[in-house]
């Protein structure tokens, strides 16, 4: 068991996407976590890739802990079948209760709001905020472009922390969990 990666926090879409190998993906996730002992930090509603490992960690009887905000609620998202559902003011709660519960954090395909999420733990990361692995699960190359990106700021030294260091990438969920229970925290350049 990886407990030591209890919780993990999901970030993704509302939305399945159009490729349906995405919700697959997520509730691979959710089941490998839950075999495994590892509980899951989400944000709490019930639709998209969101619903879709949510379901699946709790079909294999693992815990989930959801985070959503009081308007999310109001607009009939929230998923009222987790094992703890907590009801937050705004998304900015949302982010931080999220993140202080959790022992590592996974991206999965999503908008804007999944690259908000990401991009955000990241900063916390290259300020040594706090030393936990962040994963990304790349089906499809859904994450090619992004990881592009970082490979270009941090050659244009954008980053304090090399993105090969900071993220750990896979397309299969039970490897990605098995590389981020062995991560080690990277090196930092100073400021």
């Amino acid at each position: 068991m990886q407990t030591k990666l209890s919780p993990l926090a999901v970030y993704c879409g509302a939305s399945k996407g159009k490729n349906a190998e995405y919700a697959a993906a997520a509730r691979a996730l959710g089941g490998v976590m839950a075999a495994r002992g590892i509980g899951l930090v989400y944000g709490g509603g019930r639709v998209g890739l969101m619903g879709e490992v949510a379901d699946a960690a709790m079909a294999g009887g693992g815990s989930v802990i959801g985070i959503i905000t009081h308007e999310l609620v109001r607009r009939e998202v929230a998923h009222d079948g987790v094992t703890d559902l907590r009801i937050v003011d705004t998304m900015h709660e949302r982010k931080k209760a999220m993140a202080d519960l959790a022992r590592g954090f996974i991206a999965l395909p999503g908008g804007v709001g999944t690259l908000d999420e990401l991009f955000e733990i990241m900063a916390w990361s290259q300020l040594a905020i706090h030393d936990h692995p962040i994963g990304v699960l790349n089906t499809c190359g859904f994450f090619d472009g992004l990881l592009a990106f970082l490979e270009q700021a941090s050659e244009d030294g954008f980053l304090r922390t090399d993105p090969r260091e900071m993220l750990v990438v896979g397309s299969d969920p039970g490897d990605l969990l098995d590389r981020m229970a062995g991560y080690v925290p990277p090196r930092r350049k100073p400021l």
